[in-house]
């Protein structure tokens, strides 16, 4: 039995694009789809301790306050790159990060959704269900209240192709994990559901000012940026479920 991993003639068309082979090689003797095994990071014990991952997990925290600063742009991107590493259904590998690292480019959004959500509100477009968004944007006509961007400097959005296999789900972890990767750097995030809604179901137009592609299923939204509030300790949950099935 050959030891070496390798895909038979016959199942080549079968190959996933997950690069195990070349990952598994000890010697870093496989190549495939022309990557250099010496590009790759090599795979050591240098890993978050069980206690620091649990002490990050529990201290996560929606942050509705930042400083009014840019992010270095060199590291959100870094943070976006090393998030699409997040595993995907069948490894489509398709998830779509739409940010917004420009703080002039943020006040544009933001001005254009509250205009779009209060032209909507105005010609009775808005359902019973989301008339509250309606109401957010005549705060911040009035008193000048951002409830939906909660005056963050910078957003990210998922979006994937609709026939990939797992979309939502995709979506959903790619997020998770830039959300951990900006909490090690020092950011703050919030997890906009707000903003998604608008984005869904009133101001569908705002697609375009995104540069999002039509055949793509949007995910959510998450706002970003140094936090302008600290939290001295974590929260003591009471929602956790767990249901352990036992030998039938």
């Amino acid at each position: 039995m050959n030891p070496m991993p390798q895909i038979s003639i016959e199942k080549e068309g079968h190959c996933l694009r997950c690069q195990h082979c070349m990952a598994v090689c000890p010697k870093g003797a496989i190549s495939i789809f022309g990557k250099n095994p010496s590009d790759s990071i090599p795979n050591t014990n240098e890993l978050p301790s069980p206690a620091l991952m649990e002490k990050l997990i529990k201290n996560r925290r929606s942050i509705r306050r930042y400083k009014k600063e840019g992010v270095d742009k060199e590291l959100i991107h870094h943070l976006l790159e090393t998030a699409a590493y997040a595993p995907t259904g069948e490894n489509d590998n398709h998830v779509q990060f739409t940010v917004i690292d420009d703080i002039e480019v943020m006040a544009q959004l933001r001005e254009i959704t509250y205009n779009a959500i209060a032209k909507a509100g105005e010609e009775g477009k808005i359902t019973d269900r989301l008339s509250f968004i309606y109401e957010f944007a005549k705060l911040w006509k009035k008193p000048g209240v951002d409830v939906i961007f909660r005056g963050a400097p910078h957003i990210v959005i998922t979006s994937s192709p609709e026939d990939c296999a797992t979309p939502a789900q995709d979506m959903v972890i790619a997020l998770s994990y830039f959300e951990m990767l900006a909490i090690t750097n020092g950011l703050g995030t919030l997890w906009d559901g707000i903003f998604t809604l608008a984005l869904l179901y009133i101001a569908p137009q705002l697609r375009q000012f995104l540069g999002i592609p039509e055949n793509h299923t949007i995910g959510f939204a998450m706002l970003f940026g140094k936090p302008a509030i600290k939290y001295a300790r974590s929260i003591q949950s009471e929602g956790i479920f767990i249901n352990t099935v036992q030998p039938k």
